[in-house]
């Protein structure tokens, strides 16, 4: 079996034997296939040299079909193309140190005979699939192929989704306690992950539904049942992610609403102070003029006359607010 590792571009490739194994094949033997022995499965590393040279130059595919496996940039989509269908998926990436929302993308071009996969980035569903097939339980045919491998993407996906929906469960409960600083950024972090989870996963539930539905031959009562399958998980899953930005932005909201509620609250506390205080304000300011005439300017319980004048203000004004329910 051949691996990423021998910089060759040829990571897996299966001559299947029809019973749920298949015997690994080299680059010599890939050159020398035919169909009649069976069908083959052959997973590339496209942005190998040699990988290019062999798709562009001796696999003999048609040049929009070699473009597109070896394409940089691809969203989820299902087309015919030729005598086989041409798509392009999206799995979590499983990479340690990575971004589980940083989807990894796979091109495969499908015939009755032959399945092309390319990637540049390591999915761990092609590792199961392989696994599979070492053990005599893979795929028999291409059509399995292609729905194992989608069901495999798709099944992998069930435990990022999983998690991002427990971390909104987690959000909502700590909404009363944690800081608001704290909750704005958590909030942003999460919607940021499931719009870009989304953006592919809608996509890719549209890929589904055409690949199922295709008019090809090659794919069986099984085979579509099992691709049915994974285009109704894709699509709750996309429902969840809805469900859960939707979450995100009603507690962006409530989180919004709580530091308005406090604005508001320390506004009427200054408000108060300022209408306690510009009375007794106005009047020692009045009292403050350097002119003649001013009230007990002379007297020697002058200043107590007035502070106790301030005083007997105050009070009034507190009753006067608390019979007008203001505090």
């Amino acid at each position: 079996m051949q691996t990423a590792e021998t910089d060759n571009g040829l990571i897996h490739a299966y001559l299947l034997d029809g019973k749920g194994g298949g015997r690994p094949l080299d680059w010599s033997e890939i050159r020398q296939w035919t169909p009649e022995p069976g069908p083959v499965w052959i997973h590339l590393d496209y942005t190998s040299e040699v990988s290019r040279n062999w798709l562009l130059q001796e696999s003999g595919l048609e040049e929009i079909i070699t473009q597109a496996l070896i394409a940089e940039e691809t969203r989820p989509r299902c087309s015919a193309a030729s005598e086989g269908l041409l798509l392009s998926l999206r799995g979590v990436n499983s990479n340690p140190g990575a971004d589980p929302e940083d989807m990894v993308s796979m091109r495969l071009y499908c015939t009755r005979q032959m399945v092309v996969s390319t990637r540049r980035r390591r999915l761990l569903s092609i590792r199961d699939l392989v696994e599979l097939i070492g053990r005599g339980n893979g795929p028999r045919t291409t059509g399995e192929v292609v729905a194992r491998l989608t069901d495999r993407l798709t099944e992998r996906m069930s435990d990022v989704i999983n998690i991002l929906e427990e971390r909104i469960d987690e959000l909502e409960e700590q909404m009363i306690d944690a800081s608001e600083q704290t909750m704005r950024r958590k909030i942003l972090e999460l919607r940021r992950e499931v719009i870009k989870l989304r953006r592919y996963l809608a996509p890719q539930r549209d890929a589904l539904r055409s690949l199922y539905a295709a008019d090809v031959s090659w794919l069986g009562e099984y085979e579509r049942m099992q691709l049915r399958e994974s285009y109704d998980k894709v699509t709750r899953y996309v429902e969840d992610l809805d469900s859960a930005k939707d979450r995100a932005a009603v507690s962006n909201e409530e989180l919004a609403g709580r530091l308005a509620e406090q604005m508001n609250t320390r506004m009427y506390v200054l408000s108060l102070i300022a209408g306690l205080f510009l009375p007794l304000g106005f009047l020692t300011g009045l009292l403050g003029i350097n002119v003649g005439g001013i009230p007990l300017a002379e007297n020697s319980w002058g200043f107590a006359a007035i502070l106790v004048l301030l005083v007997f203000l105050l009070v009034m004004e507190i009753l006067f607010f608390r019979y007008k329910k203001w505090f």
